[in-house]
Formats: C-alpha cells, sequence, structure tokens
C-alpha cells in the first residue's frame, strides 16, 4: 500500500514526522509522500529515516495557491522535488511570513472575543513553519472551550467566507501565490505537478489551462472525494493523460474526518509512473 498526501508536525499534523514514518511502517506502507504545507523542511531527514527503517519516501509539498481568474482556492502538489531548492525556497518564504501574521492577527482577534489565550501558549503547538488555525484550536481545547479541533467553535471562530453560514469572527482571508506560479515552481524543482482534492475545492475548471503550464497529475483518491468526484477526477486524467494518484490527507489529530493512514486504491504501479515521468 502507499500513500501520496501525508502531512507531519512540521506543518499542520499532530504526530512529527519520525512518528508518522514509523506509523506508515506498521501499517505495511511501502511508499510514502511527505506533503507538507508550503515547506521542504525536514524531507531529507524524512527520506534517510524511511531508507533506514525500509518506507520509500517521496520528497514532497502542499503549496497553498490560488486560482485568481476563477476566484477559487487550488492546492498543488509537488511529487520528488528537490528539497531546499531556491525557486520553491522563496516561494514558501512568502507563504510562511503570509500566514504567520495572519495567525498573530486571528490570535489577537480570538483573544478580543474573551478567550483566555495568547501567542505564546499556541506557539508551543507548531513544529516549526508556524501557527495554524489547528494550533488555535488546540490551544482552546486546552483550556477547556472546546472538546475537539473541529466544531461549532471552529466554525465560530475561522468560518470562512462565502459559505451559507456566517464569516467567522477571527477569520482572516491569506494571500497565496497563484497556481500558475506554483505549478511552475514545482517542475522548476524537478518536481511533477499534481492537483490535490480538486472536488474538495471544486476547481475543476481551471485543469484545461493548468495542464498547458505543466500540470502532470490528479488526486482521484481523497478522503473529501465523493463518487461523483472521483469519475470527473478520472475524465480529466483520461482527457489530458494524467497520472492518477491519491492519499489520505492524514493530519493525525489535527485533521477534519479521522482518517488511517494509507491509500488503498493506488499500488506501485503510480510510483513508477511518476518517476518515469520525472526522468523524461
Amino acid at each position: 500500500m502507499i500513500d501520496l498526501h501525508v502531512h507531519t508536525k512540521i506543518s499542520d499534523n499532530s504526530l512529527s514526522t519520525d512518528e508518522v514514518i514509523r506509523l506508515a511502517k506498521i501499517k505495511g506502507i511501502t511508499h510514502l509522500a511527505i506533503t507538507d504545507h508550503d515547506t521542504t523542511k525536514g524531507l531529507q531527514e524524512a527520506v534517510s529515516l524511511g531508507r533506514e527503517i525500509g518506507v520509500g519516501i517521496v520528497p514532497g509539498i502542499e503549496i497553498s495557491a490560488y486560482d485568481y481568474q476563477r476566484n477559487k482556492r487550488a492546492h498543488i502538489l509537488g511529487m520528488y522535488i528537490e528539497p531546499g531548492h531556491p525557486a520553491l525556497d522563496l516561494l514558501c518564504t512568502s507563504l510562511i511570513q503570509s500566514r504567520n501574521q495572519a495567525s498573530r492577527d486571528m490570535v489577537r482577534k480570538v483573544m478580543d472575543a474573551g478567550y483566555d489565550i495568547s501567542w505564546e501558549a499556541v506557539q508551543k503547538y507548531e513544529g516549526g513553519t508556524g501557527v495554524y488555525k489547528q494550533h488555535i484550536m488546540h490551544a482552546l481545547l486546552e483550556k477547556g472551550y472546546c472538546e475537539s479541533i473541529y466544531g461549532d467553535l471552529y466554525k465560530k471562530l475561522f468560518q470562512r467566507r462565502g459559505t451559507s453560514e456566517p464569516q467567522g469572527i477571527a477569520y482572516i482571508k491569506l494571500e497565496y501565490v497563484d497556481a500558475q506560479t506554483a505549478i511552475r515552481t514545482v517542475r522548476e524543482a524537478g518536481g511533477i505537478a499534481v492537483l490535490a482534492h480538486p472536488g474538495q475545492l471544486r476547481n475543476f475548471d481551471g485543469i484545461d489551462d493548468w495542464v498547458e503550464l505543466g500540470l502532470e497529475g490528479i488526486e482521484l483518491y481523497h478522503p473529501s472525494h465523493s463518487e461523483d468526484d472521483r469519475q470527473m477526477s478520472l475524465g480529466y486524467a483520461q482527457k489530458h493523460n494524467l497520472i492518477v494518484t491519491g492519499g489520505s490527507d492524514f493530519h493525525g489529530f489535527y485533521g477534519e474526518k479521522l482518517v488511517e493512514l494509507g491509500c488503498p486504491g493506488l499500488d506501485e504501479r503510480c510510483i513508477n509512473e511518476l518517476l518515469s515521468r520525472k526522468n523524461k
């Protein structure tokens, strides 16, 4: 079994890289893509640990991008990227700085709303690239304001614009890189650009354009995907000869859904195809 979409504590998983890889080994996963948000930090160490214990690590990334032409989010996975590549580092530095400033502002709004937390209390949960909303919620959970990371309090604080419910009182819109830039940067860093969970973000209509820019894969299997989403993803894969990938999008305790590591729908043929495209 393989899994090509997994996070670690370096971004927004409650488990460390070491814990995630050792859990993968226990579950019999042969290939695991570490795809932390907007960073390549820790990938070289992950590859070394995987080699040591017998789990093939695919060095990856998930770039938080936006389709400004269609006003939709678009997450771009990079598979077999070069960790620490200057183009990726430049892109990621800007994203991380933007997220951290937004997180500081969100914590301030939460405090202004009467919740007894602090920036320092939230920071103790982050694992190397800054504070995410999950870390803020963890601090609130520790104080007894809620019983889970996601739930009514999360919606009250962080509900996004554009939903049927009112915007959260601590919501701050993040500035993302353009999806086109994300795809180009993944390719520049030697990686294969894959569209993450298009069914979740409803951005299928951008695929035709992104293929022209170098998109080479699409995530078919994802916990958020319905059967209709999978069929739609498969249709685009066949239309454009895209590599079909998938993964658990594992976040540990911080996940919106309780998911297990592993993607039963995939096998090593996917790894072989990724490597074949990379080596062309």
